[in-house]
């Protein structure tokens, strides 16, 4: 491949290569972005306990308050994903950023649920747009055979942030109280949306990107993509069998994932009797066992292929079937009473659920042309956070009457089924592999 494939290297003439660019500036920068995404949304789960106190916020509405945030997260996946296949990641990202920050910073001045609601509404409308972004990002910057390992890097962003939150949200809280917390992960995201309007491009613009390593990006030959209308877009997807192979396992998954980011700490306070700081000491565990599934759910997909000489599609099907398996230590939680046995449990859940949410988005980019990479995700995560609105409304309406126990055992074996669809409609058959 001739330098002069990428103007921008071109133009800039005398500007330093860098190595590894995908992997070292533009994963890092992205992972960055979706650890704060997480650190901002996550900030009410840590701060929920005092808020129930301070505002007077009853459990029926906080459900409301965190359905708020879901309803519009599930309605605005496709809508960013659309608007980020359209006008492109950095600027579709970027905006998106903006909006989540600003209102991450105005949490600082609710004074109701009703407040707070309005907030998370459109907090979760525009941090939406992070799943998208990360098939996106995947697909434009790494070739097909390195994009399991990819996903699996990426989704870390999505549970470090979550992992980080209770430390950070805890000691932003003792120094400067509850609207202090909601003030200080604002300005962090802030800055984040400075950094990736200074440092991201795309891989034809990128002036730091050398002519060997965007021959090896661009290997696979993938046809340009092509923009279509958001409607059509989602109609040519709606009629694709092979979405709902993906789209319904992770319905099945993501309430799993909504306890672990919304309603682990008041499960920890409630019916296990932790205080803020033993929750801001051990509540990021589960995130950060999430945070190995991740990192370990490509390589899981390599090792599939080593040793039962499954192809890339396959294996990554098997990997994500292993991370249901592991989903049932969620049905363990009912059996104990100690509040160390049960993080330990629910970390094992939260391995098992990252390794299927990030083999999930590598079926997305395996499976669809560039041109509706991010739509796809997004109307994947639509599914998924339906799934999740629906089940915090149920915890919302019952924990206080039946705890949390049933609701633990259901979740154990939800990935189960998810992983039968999943097999069922994505699963290479012998005939499709000669």
């Amino acid at each position: 491949m001739n330098r002069s494939l990428n103007p921008a290297i071109a133009a800039a003439g005398n500007k330093r290569t860098w190595r590894n660019l995908r992997c070292w500036w533009v994963l890092v920068l992205f992972l960055a972005g979706v650890t704060v995404n997480y650190i901002t949304r996550n900030s009410l789960g840590i701060l929920a306990p005092e808020l129930k106190t301070s505002l007077g916020i009853t459990t029926e509405q906080y459900s409301w308050i965190v359905g708020a945030f879901q309803l519009a997260y599930t309605f605005f996946q496709p809508v960013c994903g659309w608007l980020i296949d359209v006008i492109g990641l950095k600027l579709g990202f970027l905006f998106c950023a903006s909006i989540w920050a600003l209102a991450c910073l105005f949490h600082a001045g609710a004074a109701s649920w009703a407040h707070l609601a309005i907030l998370r509404f459109v907090m979760g409308g525009a941090e939406a747009a992070a799943t998208p972004a990360k098939a996106k990002v995947i697909g434009e910057w790494f070739p097909k055979k390195e994009r399991p390992v990819a996903a699996g890097w990426a989704g870390v962003g999505f549970s470090i942030g979550a992992m980080l939150a209770p430390p950070i949200i805890y000691f932003a809280h003792a120094s400067f109280g509850w609207q202090g917390a909601f003030l200080f992960t604002g300005l962090l995201a802030l800055a984040w949306v400075v950094l990736w309007w200074l440092f991201y491009r795309d891989p034809e613009r990128h002036p730091n990107l050398g002519a060997k390593e965007l021959e090896f990006i661009r290997q696979d030959n993938e046809p340009p993509a092509v923009k279509q209308s958001f409607f059509k877009a989602l109609k040519s997807v709606s009629k694709n069998r092979r979405f709902y192979g993906i789209a319904i396992p992770a319905f099945m998954a993501e309430p799993a994932w909504g306890v672990l980011s919304f309603w682990v700490p008041l499960y920890l306070a409630k019916d296990l009797g932790m205080d803020l700081k033993q929750i801001a000491m051990f509540a990021w565990l589960p995130f950060l066992a999430a945070d190995l599934g991740s990192a370990a759910s490509g390589y899981l997909t390599r090792l599939y292929t080593r040793l039962f000489g499954f192809r890339l599609v396959n294996s990554v099907v098997a990997s994500s079937v292993t991370g249901a398996f592991l989903m049932l230590s969620l049905a363990l939680v009912a059996m104990t009473k100690s509040p160390y046995v049960a993080i330990a449990l629910i970390s094992i859940g939260g391995f098992g659920h990252q390794i299927i949410s990030c083999m999930l988005s590598a079926l997305v980019v395996e499976k669809f042309d560039k041109g509706q990479m991010a739509t796809v995700n997004g109307m994947r995560g639509s599914f998924a956070w339906i799934s999740s609105f629906l089940f915090s409304l149920i915890i919302g309406v019952t924990a206080d009457k039946i705890g949390f126990n049933p609701l633990f055992i259901a979740m154990g074996f939800f990935d189960l089924i998810g992983a039968v669809f999943l097999i069922a409609f994505i699963a290479e058959r012998r005939a499709q592999r000669a």
